[in-house]
């Protein structure tokens, strides 16, 4: 599974979604998703947008994590 940063990310810079949405030009819906961990795919200009506005590498904003064993 794929883990997103951006809450952490954002709360460490004190930025609020309205904030990132407007300096970024990326939709409030999208960062939303993004922040709360809901969103189920990314286009890569997001991503990239993203990135150079919160100074981080793609793997500070992403990060792949083994799926959890069912037993």
């Amino acid at each position: 599974m794929i883990k997103c940063h951006l809450s952490t990310l954002m709360g460490a810079r004190k930025l609020k979604l309205v904030d990132v949405a407007r300096d970024t030009g990326i939709n409030r819906g999208t960062i939303t998703r993004l922040y709360h961990e809901t969103a189920t795919r990314v286009d890569l200009d997001v991503i990239e947008a993203l990135c150079r506005y919160l100074e981080c590498e793609v793997g500070d904003l992403f990060e792949l994590q083994d799926e959890p064993q069912e037993q």
